[in-house]
């Protein structure tokens, strides 16, 4: 598997981890928006993180327009949800030697950087 950064062009903070990052050009870029990711995609970063709750971003706008933490969602759900939009991914999604890093946190974007360096 290629060493891939699943991201959104549009998002300030992605564009800012993705110009602090050492080797960028050994990464595969996925705008999320212009190429949604495939079910096979998600599949293989389920396998690596071992649940779709885990690459589902609770702090989407559409999480809550569409009132879903009043709802109680299975690993089924979620996965319906993250491959109906692009925005219910936690993002950035790092997969670097079949490692996943999945959000913005400090701490993640530090392992990702080490990963890289």
């Amino acid at each position: 598997m290629t060493n891939t950064i699943y991201y959104l062009a549009s998002c300030d903070t992605c564009r800012k981890i993705i110009k602090s990052l050492p080797n960028s050009d050994k990464l595969m870029f996925h705008d999320i928006r212009q190429n949604p990711i495939t079910e096979k995609e998600l599949e293989e970063m389920y396998q690596l993180s071992g649940s779709y709750e885990a690459l589902f971003s609770k702090k989407a706008q559409l999480y809550k327009s569409m009132d879903l933490k009043n709802k109680s969602l299975t690993e089924k759900d979620y996965k319906k949800y993250l491959l109906e939009h692009y925005t219910f991914l936690s993002r950035p999604v790092f997969i670097i030697d079949d490692k996943i890093y999945i959000g913005n946190s400090q701490k993640n974007i530090i392992d990702v950087i080490k990963a890289l360096s």
